[in-house]
């Protein structure tokens, strides 16, 4: 197999077929979600989910995301309480992750939860994905398609690029559709904790749920996204830049002159489908200069990810 056969149309006859047998073989493929592209195995395996560790180079006591296929499917795995299993009914197929307790000889590897005893799941909205959740009837691991730390892919050539050696399929399905990593939530007898922000907001799952989301007050590590820096591009990211320093690359938002422009519009939907694109456009070796994102919305998780971009840089860091 040569590197340019690695990619393939995820609507190409037999793709999916083909990427069911590399799951079930315990190869390693990349998905299409409606967030970004993930790095798919089999949740089952433990030789399996340690490839997606060594080929993002990610620590390992950064638990994983569990795909499925169905509320169903995921009621196999997690114990999920009456407040989960409204959400996922409103929010589902979508970019909801829910952190719930793992059920006893659930069959999980351990190396997806990282000795937790909690498992987040989602299904996501990608249909070529979930037919292949469905059609392995395997739970999936699939973290973002990309080295520990850097900048999510939302597009299968960037993986391709910079994974592709490591991979045994990537499934190409074109650029994806919300474009940052989905809201999580710890779900347990205190109600609603958000872990990590997304798309879908704290005000969203209280006006499906009547119930208030907490906000996370630990420095423990329970889902992915969680380490200070994160969804990093090379070069050095400062925010709340109204304009640019001499030298430094300027992403805007609104209508202002700029290098890039997350959304001339001023749309929060359109800049966060567009942000780990135009970080990677703007990373050219100078210092990048953010504009100012409101904080209200799905500005919100934007932010996360631009305070996670703009950190001082571990050797080690989060994915």
């Amino acid at each position: 197999m040569t590197f340019s056969d690695v990619l393939v149309s995820a609507s190409q006859d037999g793709a999916i077929a083909r990427a069911v047998e590399k799951i079930l073989a315990g190869k390693l493929v990349v998905v299409p979600t409606e967030t970004v592209y993930g790095l798919a195995a089999d949740a089952t395996s433990s030789e399996a989910v340690l490839k997606i560790y060594s080929a993002k180079e990610r620590p390992s006591f950064n638990p994983l995301i569990c795909h499925v296929s169905s509320v169903d499917m995921a009621a196999r795995f997690v114990d999920m309480p009456d407040i989960g299993v409204n959400l996922a009914e409103k929010f589902w197929p979508g970019p909801l992750t829910l952190v719930c307790s793992l059920k006893p000889k659930s069959g999980i590897a351990e190396e997806v939860t990282a000795g937790l005893n909690t498992l987040a799941v989602r299904c996501p909205a990608n249909a070529k994905t979930r037919q292949l959740i469905a059609k392995t009837n395997k739970p999936i691991a699939a973290p973002s398609a990309n080295l520990s730390g850097k900048l999510s892919p939302t597009r299968a050539e960037t993986v391709q690029a910079s994974m592709g050696d490591r991979v045994d399929l990537i499934l190409d399905d074109g650029p994806t559709n919300i474009g940052i990593e989905s809201t999580i939530v710890a779900i347990d007898d205190s109600g609603i904790t958000l872990l990590r922000p997304g798309t879908i907001t704290a005000d969203d799952i209280f006006n499906a749920t009547g119930e208030t989301v907490k906000h996370r007050n630990s420095s423990t590590i329970t889902a992915p996204g969680q380490l200070a820096s994160h969804y990093a591009p090379d070069a050095e990211v400062f925010l709340e830049q109204s304009r640019p320093a001499e030298g430094q690359i300027f992403i805007g938002f609104g209508d202002i002159e700029c290098d890039v422009n997350l959304s001339r519009s001023g749309d929060l939907h359109e800049a966060a489908k567009n942000l780990f694109e135009a970080l990677r456009q703007a990373d050219k070796g100078l210092p990048i200069a953010v504009a100012p994102i409101p904080h209200t919305g799905v500005g919100i998780a934007i932010n996360d990810r631009l305070k996670r971009a703009a950190a001082a840089r571990p050797e080690a860091s989060d994915d």
